[in-house]
């Protein structure tokens, strides 16, 4: 049984290498190594304990019913399984968080495109070595003076502030 589960979460170490910067690859390398060495102890372990030989214990142990009360004990001893509550969370934020870089991914198509066009309108454009006051307030209107909002110096002469 412990076989079974090792099998079924498996890690991807390599994915997971990946994905480590380079200041934490020691701490990195410590928990793969652990997590060897508990995954091998893990495995060597049988899939069910070995039997108790309760016939054994009856005739070597001299005190009466001392064997049968552990007998009974042990067979009445149920050791609950944990149960795993946290792989719904993990799955449901998982799934947000998948959904959340696919909203990302077609807002950057989006922004590409848009960047797209703007790119082909720089490149469609008069070099800047060749343009007038004119063209680069016509390709840039950011770039024009607004006297109405700024009606001081150089747009008015000083004499007249």
């Amino acid at each position: 049984m412990a076989g079974r589960r090792v099998a079924l979460k498996a890690i991807d170490w390599m994915a997971f290498a990946e994905r480590v910067p380079l200041d934490q690859r020691v701490m990195f390398n410590t928990l793969k190594t652990t997590s060897d060495a508990i995954s091998s102890r893990l495995t060597s372990l049988p899939e069910k304990p070995p039997a108790i030989d309760w016939a054994y214990y009856k005739k070597t142990i001299a005190l009466p019913g001392l064997v049968d009360e552990f007998e009974k004990k042990f067979s009445a001893l149920k050791i609950p399984v944990p149960v795993d509550s946290e792989t719904a969370k993990v799955d449901a934020q998982e799934k947000a968080t998948e959904k959340d870089a696919m909203a990302y991914v077609e807002a950057s198509k989006a922004r590409v495109v848009e960047y797209e066009k703007e790119l082909a309108r720089f490149r469609n454009m008069i070099p800047f070595e060749l343009m007038s006051y004119d063209d680069l307030h016509e390709a840039f209107p950011e770039t024009k003076l607004d006297k109405e909002k700024y009606p001081y110096w150089p747009h008015k002469p000083i004499a007249d502030l």
